[in-house]
């Protein structure tokens, strides 16, 4: 027999394989080549994106420390004079707050709502801020003056006068 011979009545079926050709090579060399790329491409789009959104619900509930002290928001108590936010006097019955100057931000959180925890027992509660303490006349930097309505909230006798705190815009 032949080995050029090709039996066609033999049952079993004939492969014939050519190899691939450089260019065909070439081809799917590039093909694989941008594939990877992309896929290496949208990877890091994704894990980008995924930074980005941690970093900014970090920003969104940054926890600030500071000393919650017990204000007076009526006319004639030791709060001083009317609210910078509105102009107003406050019922202490109120749940509001008056925080110091670089919290405060010239307004910026005039009549929002904090989020107040007391380290001392941990309880929570939420009050709105309407002054500012102000830090050019005496007021510390890290001040949360709170109504007696806050403390009350939060379970705290206000003889204490000052309790360590930590809040967050609510």
């Amino acid at each position: 027999m032949d080995d050029d011979y090709i039996n066609l009545a033999s049952p079993q079926p004939i492969i014939i394989l050519h190899p691939p050709t450089a260019s065909q090579l070439k081809v799917q060399h590039i093909s694989i080549g941008r594939s990877l790329a992309m896929a290496t491409t949208k990877l890091g789009v994704a894990a980008m994106f995924v930074i980005l959104l941690q970093v900014s619900t970090l920003c969104a509930v940054a926890q600030h420390h500071g000393v919650m002290t017990l204000n007076g928001f009526q006319k004639g108590e030791e709060g001083g004079g009317p609210s910078a936010c509105d102009g107003k006097y406050h019922s202490n019955k109120e749940m509001i707050v008056a925080l110091s100057s670089r919290w405060y931000g010239g307004g910026r959180r005039c009549r929002k709502m904090i989020r107040i925890t007391s380290e001392q027992n941990g309880r929570t509660a939420q009050a709105k801020v309407v002054d500012e303490c102000d830090s050019n006349n005496g007021c510390k930097d890290s001040i949360v003056d709170a109504s007696a309505a806050v403390w009350k909230a939060l379970g705290l006798n206000t003889d204490i006068g000052e309790v360590p705190v930590t809040w967050t815009d609510a």
